[in-house]
């Protein structure tokens, strides 16, 4: 018989033991190429205040040149312990979110982009990363029956989270799709399958494991609407043209009598 978990001992959060199945031979195979993703689009995002959410163990913000760079979430280590649907910031005070996997294992994955729609400011930026269901790694979670890690998260469907973001004013701006190899957890058995990594893109470009996704917080601009008033035409105003004086007809010089005329 299993012996009842201590109480005393806090159960690990989900992220955690996420956080620890990244560093087997598997996860670092995933967080090696999620990481290439975050310091290419990160280090062209210019502003104030930068904010990770979860996963503190790993910098996706590295190469981030902002002079505020924060994280929240449940794990260990986060600067701001609370709930990533509820976090106690600002509206518009965060100029760029990094959400690795949060919405794929939280119970609330909407909230959670309610969330950082809230705190971004206009056109501030947000990177997500999540498990693609229609992968390879997708049917070994149907498998495997959602046990143990990564297994047991909510794999959400790009276009799901795609509708999501259009809901709440978020436009994807740029995107990737990695990691088409098997989950094998020997690397000598991954790398016979190489080759799927440089044809997934080509060949079956929807089959990768995760996703990678940048979108920007559109802001409609207001536009002030002002009363028709057009300025009147002005209004043609015949001139009478000035009279002519009419000159006296000069009478007719008499006519001389000549002799023959008498």
């Amino acid at each position: 018989m299993h012996s009842p978990p201590d109480p005393a001992i806090p159960a690990l959060q989900p992220m955690d033991s996420f956080a620890n199945w990244l560093k087997s031979p598997l996860g670092r195979y995933l967080i090696e190429r999620e990481q290439n993703f975050f310091d290419h689009v990160v280090a062209d995002i210019f502003g104030y205040y930068a904010l990770q959410v979860e996963l503190p163990v790993y910098d996706f913000l590295r190469s981030n040149r902002m002079s505020w760079r924060g994280s929240a979430g449940l794990s260990a280590g986060c600067s701001l312990h609370c709930d990533p649907a509820h976090l106690p910031l600002l509206n518009h005070s965060i100029d760029l979110v990094a959400l690795p996997h949060v919405l794929d294992f939280h119970s609330h994955p909407h909230q959670v982009l309610r969330e950082v729609e809230r705190v971004l400011v206009a056109e501030g930026r947000v990177v997500i990363t999540g498990f693609n269901p229609w992968s390879l790694w997708g049917a070994s979670r149907l498998l495997k029956r959602r046990r143990g890690m990564p297994w047991q998260g909510n794999f959400h469907s790009l276009s799901r989270i795609k509708d999501w973001l259009a809901l709440l004013g978020l436009e994807p701006t740029a995107g990737r799709i990695y990691c088409y190899a098997p989950p094998f957890a020997s690397a000598s058995w991954r790398e016979q399958f190489d080759f799927m990594e440089f044809a997934g893109d080509r060949w079956w470009p929807v089959g990768g494991a995760v996703y990678c996704l940048e979108a920007i917080k559109r802001v409609r601009s207001v536009r002030l609407i002002t009363p028709g008033w057009r300025v009147p035409k002005p209004i043609p105003v015949a001139v009478a043209e000035p009279a002519r004086t009419q000159t006296a007809a000069t009478p007719p010089a008499s006519k001389r009598v000549g002799p023959a005329d008498s």
